[in-house]
C-alpha cells in the first residue's frame, strides 16, 4: 500500500483520468497531494511579455486558475472519502514532479499522458516519459 501518493494534475482530460484512478486505486493511502506545475516556457517570448508587469500578470493568471482547478479536484476527492493536500510549484513539469517526490518522501506517483507520438513527440517530449525514467518511486501513467 502506498504511503503517499501524487498525482500530476493540470488542465487536461488526462490529468482528469490519472486522479480519477488515483481515487479509485489508492484510496486507502496514507496521503494524496494533488500537485500542478506551473511551466514558465508556456508564457512564451512574445514581445508583450518584455512590458515590466505582464509576466507577473501571467503568473497571477496562472496561480489562480490552478488554484481553482485544484480546489475543484480536492472536492471531488473529498465527495468520495479522500482528504487530498494541494499544492502549485513553478518549473519544468517532469523535473518539478521528480523533484517533488524525492523532497515530499512520495512513494508512488499517479501522472496523465497526452499520447502523443511520432515527431510530436520528438519535439515535445514526454512529461510522463520523463518522470518514468527519473523518479525513485513506481508510477503510473494513465491515458
Amino acid at each position: 500500500m502506498a504511503q503517499h501518493v501524487l498525482v500530476a494534475y493540470d488542465d487536461s482530460p488526462q490529468a482528469d483520468h490519472a486522479l480519477r484512478l488515483a481515487l479509485t486505486e489508492f484510496d486507502d493511502a496514507g496521503r494524496m497531494t494533488l500537485l500542478t506545475i506551473i511551466d514558465p516556457a508556456d508564457a512564451g517570448y512574445s514581445r508583450n511579455l518584455a512590458i515590466p508587469s505582464l509576466p507577473e500578470e501571467w503568473y497571477e493568471q496562472r496561480k489562480t486558475a490552478a488554484t481553482e482547478r485544484l480546489g475543484t479536484a480536492q472536492r471531488a476527492a473529498a465527495q468520495v472519502g479522500v482528504d487530498a493536500e494541494t499544492d502549485i510549484v513553478v518549473g519544468r513539469p517532469a523535473r518539478r514532479i521528480v523533484d517533488y517526490a524525492n523532497e515530499h518522501d512520495v512513494d508512488h506517483i499517479v501522472t496523465g499522458s497526452h499520447g502523443r507520438s511520432g515527431v510530436s513527440r520528438i519535439l515535445l517530449g514526454s512529461v510522463a516519459e520523463a518522470v518514468i525514467r527519473h523518479a525513485d518511486c513506481p508510477v503510473t501513467v494513465v491515458r
